[in-house]
């Protein structure tokens, strides 16, 4: 028998086991792939009515049948075995794939999308979907397919997103790890309202589907979440990797969860906060992640006080344009279409509208902004090894609202201003990892970023495992759910 790392108090419970310990035990055969997915089916059939994370599951005896087939044909890979549900965003193979929408409430794709493909290549059961907004738009799970997907650790909040599925999945112990997506913060803001990792990799790391425009836009990209670090790294081994139809596609530089534990070279790091008060954050948010800092300070890491020498109202102009010429280039069919225009969220509609309202010169002009904002940026990681801010600027919110209309007293005027500060790293494209900075006084998760150079994935990670290592907030977990406590959904 091997050692596996799970805390003591949950030592007989598999769906509480990280993803690294099940692929050791799998692999040696102390622990059957009908171990594996007995138990997690058992999770998701008492846990999932209440969070409504997981979507468009499987029938249970198609996936044990699949879980027999597998521990009958041997290892096929890294994943060999373990359950994982693909975001809705992602087209998977015969599962019922709706992207949040009712225009393809009964859609079944006939193929998979790359990052199905990579997981089910390495030997991942698909089981289902986890939930997200209608087409990803929000930082709020809910949509009018599937419904609201609420927060484990307060069922009356949201879980976040737009990978909100996939973290409240991780932190119920659904699944033991999940695929992700972030535009705009879609993988760090909900693991910092659920307490687990969201990484987001340098933008080419993770290539992309060859699908509509891949020169212009880089802003979203695919990523992993999971409950430790090494997890991270794991599935960003099965994810990463160049292929010939992405021009920004990165080479993959050797295995990263092989080179995890290579020393961290961190010495200094820049804490940016609120950006000088530009971002409303509320106060014991800052507080919160200001606490959390001193985990590095313990660890012989200097920690510094940071203004960028950039006008963070640029970058939120900017921004809306890039993003929006994004969303008008990609949905504008559906929005030509009145019958599907009838069935749009209100969010989408608006982003198509101000996208095709953009001009051309007002889109080059986004552009030179990011541009001088990736050199300052660029500047900035010459003096230090990483920049660190608040993954959100509010606790998890009340899960019968559309998005937050105030923060800290102060108006938002889109609906998604309220998480404007994750985009110093999206709209550079820079490698950004979620980690739990720890809990509000009325116990709601929050998390801070931990920002890299363009490339410097691998050296994130490490000072994130250092972080983990020091701190292992996922380890606490959130109380089984109460389904009476469920208040009503938007």
């Amino acid at each position: 028998m091997i050692a596996l790392s799970v805390p003591k108090t949950h030592m007989n419970d598999l769906t509480s086991l990280d993803a690294t310990g099940l692929f050791r035990a799998l692999a040696v055969r102390d622990l059957s792939c009908v171990d594996v997915m007995t138990a997690c089916l058992d999770r998701i059939e008492a846990i999932n009515p209440s969070i409504n994370a997981i979507v468009s599951l499987r029938p249970r005896e198609e996936l044990l049948a699949e879980a027999r087939a597998a521990d009958i044909a041997g290892f096929r890979g890294v994943l060999h075995g373990l359950p994982i549900a693909v975001k809705d965003l992602v087209e998977v193979a015969g599962i019922r794939s709706t992207h949040g929408s009712p225009i393809f409430a009964d859609h079944v794709p006939v193929k998979d999308d790359l990052v199905a493909a990579r997981l089910r290549a390495a030997g991942a059961i698909l089981i289902g979907k986890t939930n997200t907004p209608e087409f990803g738009l929000g930082s709020h799970s809910y949509n009018p397919v599937h419904g609201v997907t609420r927060n484990p650790y307060d069922l009356s909040r949201t879980a976040g997103g737009s990978s909100g599925g996939a973290a409240a999945a991780l932190a119920a112990r659904l699944v033991p790890l999940a695929d992700g997506s972030d535009c705009m913060g879609s993988l760090r803001n909900p693991a910092a309202f659920c307490n687990v990792y969201g990484f987001r990799p340098s933008f080419g790391l993770v290539p992309r589907d060859p699908l509509g425009d891949l020169f212009f836009s880089q802003i979203a990209t695919e990523g992993p979440m999971a409950r430790t670090v090494r997890d991270l790294a794991f599935l960003l081994d099965v994810l990463a990797g160049p292929v010939g139809w992405d021009p920004h596609a990165i080479p993959q530089q050797g295995s990263f969860v092989d080179r995890l534990d290579g020393p961290n070279r961190a010495k200094r790091i820049a804490w940016i906060g609120n950006w000088e008060g530009y971002y409303s954050v509320e106060p014991e948010i800052l507080s919160l992640c200001e606490a959390a800092l001193k985990t590095f300070t313990e660890m012989g890491i200097d920690v510094e006080k940071v203004t960028p020498d950039f006008d963070p109202e640029q970058l939120w102009h900017a921004w809306l344009a890039l993003r929006a010429f994004a969303n008008a280039g990609g949905k504008r069919a559906l929005y030509e279409d009145p019958e599907k225009r009838a069935m749009l969220k209100p969010e989408l509609i608006w982003e198509i509208e101000r996208g095709l309202a953009v001009s051309a010169i007002e889109t080059y002009d986004a552009s030179v902004v990011r541009s001088e904002w990736y050199a300052v940026a660029a500047k900035l990681f010459e003096t230090y090894d990483a920049v660190v801010m608040p993954s959100a600027q509010i606790f998890p919110f009340d899960a019968s609202m559309t998005w937050p209309k105030t923060v800290a007293g102060r108006t938002m005027t889109t609906y998604h201003q309220w998480m404007e500060i994750v985009v110093p790293a999206s709209i550079a494209g820079l490698p950004a990892l979620n980690v739990p900075a720890g809990f509000s006084r009325s116990g709601l998760p929050m998390g801070m970023q931990i920002i890299g150079p363009r490339g410097g994935d691998l050296d994130v990670l490490k000072l994130g495992e250092a972080y983990h290592q020091a701190t292992r907030w996922p380890e606490r977990y959130p109380p089984d759910p109460d389904p009476s406590s469920v208040a009503s959904a938007p």
